[in-house]
């Protein structure tokens, strides 16, 4: 019984932070309120459900799919780049230390402070960028990056140009954690592994392929779920920068849930919150599902 004492507080806490808000999350996700307290929650079982998984809430839709936009960056961009600067570093470069130091900074920036500077930067009145293509002769490329007209292009460039600039913002702001987890994965690798295949003739690409990689999947998919899992949930960089953008071209799942509890939908935000939290716990564990068959063959 005594022993039990010993982890009361962690339980208590567990339960008051984390198994009460996910289950008061899931019963307000079945009724309608709007955030006044002392009105009760009426009961409306799965309508808000069926309200967004038929198509009607096509805003939240487009939301997911903007996320995904943000995500493709980082899983591509973001972590290829992580890769090739893990792979310099670990090949103990000259100043290695000091470039592993740098990397490190921006994830460990604010990310209000990073959103605001590069607002400062893509601003279409005087931001630096416009300046700087300006100066060197391109001032005919200057543009309002995070907010474009419509009538300054097509449709698809319209909608993509500014979630692009805040997916880059996101990638150069996410990849020092990929490059620090897939560093400390090279490093773990045996260097006799590597010996061994040179003295078998083999040329730094065959050993990458045949050595480094098979030995780094569990570490890549680590990253990959990481990155899938932070890119999804990416909000205050973007509410920084854009605050969902004019036309709505930089929201994204959470933008959307706040905009709905401002609203007073609060029952229908946390059903797109129940909906969003299956939908990113199926994809961790569908990357887990395919790690495990990718390893064992």
């Amino acid at each position: 019984m005594v022993n039990y004492l010993f982890i009361l507080p962690a339980v208590l806490i567990f339960s008051l932070f984390y198994i009460y808000p996910f289950t008061k999350v899931v019963h307000l996700s079945l009724s309608q309120w709007d955030g006044i307290a002392f009105k009760p929650a009426a009961f409306v079982g799965l309508a808000h459900f069926k309200n967004i998984l038929s198509g009607n809430a096509t805003q939240w839709w487009v939301s997911m799919a903007q996320a995904g936009y943000i995500t493709f960056w980082a899983l591509t961009l973001q972590n290829l780049l992580a890769l090739l600067l893990a792979l310099a570093c670990d090949k103990a470069i000259k100043a290695g230390a000091v470039y592993r130091v740098i990397f490190f900074i921006p994830p460990i920036l604010s990310e209000v402070v990073v959103g605001l500077v590069w607002w400062w930067i893509y601003d279409g009145n005087w931001g630096l960028l416009n300046q700087w293509l300006t100066n060197i002769g391109f001032g005919h490329f200057a543009h309002n990056w995070l907010s474009p007209s419509l009538e300054e292009g097509s449709r698809f460039l319209v909608r993509a140009l500014p979630l692009t600039c805040v997916a880059i913002v996101h990638c150069w702001k996410g990849f020092g954690w990929a490059f620090i987890i897939l560093l400390a994965g090279l490093q773990n690798i045996p260097r006799d592994l590597y010996e061994a295949a040179k003295v078998d003739g083999a040329d730094p690409w065959q050993v990458f392929w045949k050595v480094t990689f098979p030995i780094l999947i569990p570490v890549i998919v680590l990253v990959v779920i990481l990155t899938i899992l932070a890119s999804m949930q990416s909000f205050v960089l973007i509410l920084a920068m854009t605050n969902g953008g004019p036309y709505y071209y930089t929201e994204v799942p959470v933008t959307r849930i706040l905009d709905s509890m401002k609203n007073g939908y609060f029952g229908f935000a946390c059903a797109q919150s129940v909906i969003f939290g299956l939908i990113l716990l199926g994809l961790s564990f569908s990357q887990l599902k395919i790690s495990k068959q990718v390893h064992r063959t």
